[in-house]
Order: structure tokens, then sequence, then C-alpha cells
């Protein structure tokens, strides 16, 4: 089985480099202009229940229903969501978990390993569920954390966390031949399915 690993579409906070996490930002204009159906028709759809990736994958895969699994939504950033960097350079909260490599708990949310974790049991839930129902080809619609998170624990080649965060639209096509074996996914390539990527900022 083929699985497509994927992050959604532009959104304003991807622009203005904001922390989104849970809150449910939409796609910005551009971010829906750089977006068609896509060439490929996976048998399953499995999308993060927040509106930029289910309208994401509604617009590059029309033809397959979406299915919607809570625990693939991106990280909780607590108090630092609807900001960016910038904004919080002084913020001691900020700079202390920043110092610790972003694993320790964000103030009001998750800590890195829970969110690999959550991320991570519902990418097994969906990979058994499909080869148990003889899937050839599906997409995985979320985020760049939710990337990050499955390819450090199940690709090969092995890379860590921050390796893996794809750009908008873009993502991973991943084969299960090693996953019975090994609980592994080979890396067979990356892949965007962006239209006018030069319009990304």
């Amino acid at each position: 089985m083929k699985i497509y690993l994927l992050r959604h579409g532009l959104t304003a906070y991807n622009k203005e480099k904001r922390y989104q996490g849970t809150r449910d930002i939409p796609l910005c204009d551009e971010g829906r202009r750089q977006l068609a159906p896509a060439p490929i028709c996976p048998d399953r759809v499995y999308v993060s229940p927040l509106v930029r990736a289910r309208e994401t994958a509604e617009i590059l895969f029309p033809h397959t229903p979406l299915t919607v699994m809570e625990d693939l939504r991106e990280m909780c950033f607590g108090i630092f969501e609807g900001r960016n960097y910038i904004e919080m350079e002084h913020d001691p909260d900020y700079i202390f978990w920043v110092g610790e490599d972003c694993t320790g708990r964000c103030p009001g949310g998750e800590t890195r390993g829970e969110f690999s974790d959550r991320s991570c049991a519902a990418f097994v839930r969906l990979v058994e569920e499909s080869l148990a129902a003889d899937c050839k080809e599906i997409a995985v619609m979320a985020h760049g954390g939710t990337q990050m998170a499955v390819m450090e624990r199940f690709a090969l080649p092995q890379k860590e966390y921050y390796h893996w965060c794809s750009g908008n639209a873009g993502g991973y096509l991943l084969d299960t031949t090693s996953w019975k074996s090994q609980g592994k996914l080979t890396l067979e390539g990356e892949v965007s399915f962006l239209v006018c990527p030069q319009a990304v900022t």
C-alpha cells in the first residue's frame, strides 16, 4: 500500500509565521488558488478535524469521502497560538520552551512527546485499518507537526523530527512493505500538490 502523508494548504497564519496549533484557521484565498484536484484518487483520505486540512483535502480529492480522525489535529501550542516568534522574543515562557528544543509543555498546551504519541497512535490505527481493507493507496491530510511526528517514528531512512516538515500542500509518498515486519515505512519520495508553487511566501 502507498501512503501520501500531506500537509494542508497555505493559511494567513502561515504567511505571518504564527503558531496555529489547534486554532481552526481556514485556508487563505491565495492558498485556495494554489490548489486543484490532484492527479491521484486514493481509496481513502484521512483528515485532521481542523478546517485547513479538510478544505485542502476537499479540493485535492473531490471524489473520495473524507474520514475525520480527531487525533490527527496539530499540536496544541497553548498560549503561543496566534502569535509569532517576533512577538514572543522577550516572553520568558517562550524563551524557556525554545531553550528546551521545544520539547517541553507549552503553557496551556501539549508537550512534543504527548503530541507525537497521540498523532502516531492515530496513524497506526488508520494504516492497520486500510491494510485490512486491502487499500492500494491512501492519503493522510494533516499538519506539519503530524508529518514530523510520524516520519521521525516510522520512516526509513531515519531522520530527526525537524527534518520532516514539508511545504504547504506537500509531503511524502511512503510504502508499507516493511510495516508488518519492522513497523516502518519506506520513503519513496517527496510530493507537492501546489499548482503555482512560485506564489508561496
